[in-house]
């Protein structure tokens, strides 16, 4: 009845714009990378269009989250030995707080990705973090520890990428990659475990990935969760090594597989117009299927790559038939979702010597906003013909995904957290 109403009142006052949305999770809050809303600046710089610039502690690869007027990110201290969360306020960018665990044991981590990795994710009422091997901790806006949940090591030579997300009454976490990768799924209020699937990790007998011909390379998915409707039933779908992977939030029972995934996962699905999508990275498989299968669906899928010819870390957005997707190398990619044939790959200008894109693009109306290393942001058009809106540079080392709330950006560097807003127009009567 309520988006009936809103609807009505959208054809009555077609001026009328719908409620500004948080973001609550790296991906937004329909989790496929899209805001609800369009209204957001194109263009900015140190002296336009910056609402406020607040210094990081120490460089991070995680991205901010937006409740009502508070941001939240993670953030390593000492190298990880300590593990944190921060809130500031959205109003001035001023730090309101931070706490987090002290982990002293050794942790590996690749030299380009620092602990904390993974990005917080709320509700509104608690805000959920991974700390990886530090365990997984639940804050109230007030940085009250509401409960902490060890769920043992997390131990790979790159350290950690996925995030948790909160679906119903559950926390969703893949602690992983390595040895102990297990998908979990603990009580929101208490972090009480409700089930566990523990994910062996098996060397393929054959690598076509970036690293073939290496029987025994480097494996592991660092790939977020994420949970969609179909076939009127919820689904948890997780890339794993080899395989494409839905199980039942509420038992962990496995409900379908793909085969022939890559054996390294960087990027994370997408559902967009009824497919699901997965460009798993690293030179590695490209997947189009239709969910809410049974048991082996990889006969099943629309389209296959076994081999992309780009490396990508960031996941892909949907728009009107079309997939869009910013590879590592600094390309921007548009592909028809009924083939998966590419309609074109332009590279991104980089204003500094980094070009490399670790993040993903997010949609808002018929733009995609990305961030580089470069810290340029460009904004697209999502579009079957290639168009650069704009360019803005911060001239700061960035490996994240922005931001989009209530017509402001907000975007992590490695060494500030941003919001770009458009300044406030007074009304005089």
């Amino acid at each position: 009845m309520h988006s009936k109403l809103i609807f009505a009142a959208l054809l009555i006052c077609p001026g009328l714009t719908l409620p500004a949305a948080n973001w609550p999770s790296w991906r937004g809050p329909t989790h496929d990378n899209t805001s609800p809303e369009t209204r957001f600046p194109t263009q900015w710089s140190r002296e336009k269009n910056l609402k406020w610039r607040t210094p990081l502690p120490e460089t991070g690869n995680s991205s901010p989250i937006v409740w009502g007027d508070t941001v939240f990110v993670t953030q390593p201290v000492g190298d990880g030995k300590k593990r944190t969360l921060m809130a500031f306020d959205r109003a001035n960018g001023k730090l309101r707080w931070q706490h987090g665990i002290t982990y002293e044991a050794a942790d590996p981590r690749h030299k380009s990705n620092p602990h904390c990795a993974a990005s917080p994710v709320t509700d509104g009422e608690r805000v959920v973090v991974s700390f990886a091997s530090a365990g997984i901790v639940a804050y109230d806006f007030n940085g009250k520890q509401l409960w902490k949940t060890d769920l043992g090591p997390q131990t790979h030579e790159w350290g950690q990428g996925s995030s948790p997300i909160i679906h119903g009454d559950l926390v969703i976490v893949y602690h992983g990659p390595g040895e102990f990768s297990t998908l979990h799924a603990l009580d929101k209020r208490t972090g009480v475990k409700k089930w566990s699937v523990p994910l062996k990790e098996v060397h393929p007998p054959e690598r076509f990935d970036g690293f073939a011909g290496k029987s025994e390379a480097v494996m592991g998915t660092f790939s977020t969760p994420l949970v969609i409707t179909a076939g009127g039933r919820d689904e948890i779908i997780l890339p794993v090594v080899n395989k494409l992977r839905a199980y039942a939030p509420s038992t962990g029972r496995e409900l379908w597989s793909a085969d022939d995934l890559s054996p390294l996962v960087y990027a994370s699905p997408t559902l967009g117009e009824g497919t699901l999508i997965m460009y798993a990275g690293f030179f590695g498989s490209v997947t189009y299927l239709k969910p809410g299968g049974e048991g082996d669906v990889t006969g099943k899928r629309l389209f296959y790559e076994r081999r992309m010819k780009k490396h990508t870390i960031g996941s892909p957005v949907v728009k009107d038939g079309h997939v869009y997707l910013c590879v590592t190398d600094g390309f921007a990619q548009c592909y028809e979702l009924a083939t998966g044939k590419m309609l074109w790959e332009e590279r991104l200008p980089a204003t500094g010597a980094a070009s490399q894109t670790w993040g993903s693009a997010v949609l808002a109306g018929d733009r995609l906003y990305v961030i580089n290393q470069s810290g340029d942001t460009f904004i697209l058009r999502a579009d079957p013909k290639f168009e650069i809106i704009a360019t803005n540079p911060l001239g700061e080392l960035s490996n994240s995904t922005p931001a989009l709330s209530d017509g402001e950006i907000f975007l992590r560097t490695h060494a500030a957290l941003y919001c770009i807003a458009e300044p406030k127009k007074t009304a005089f009567r």
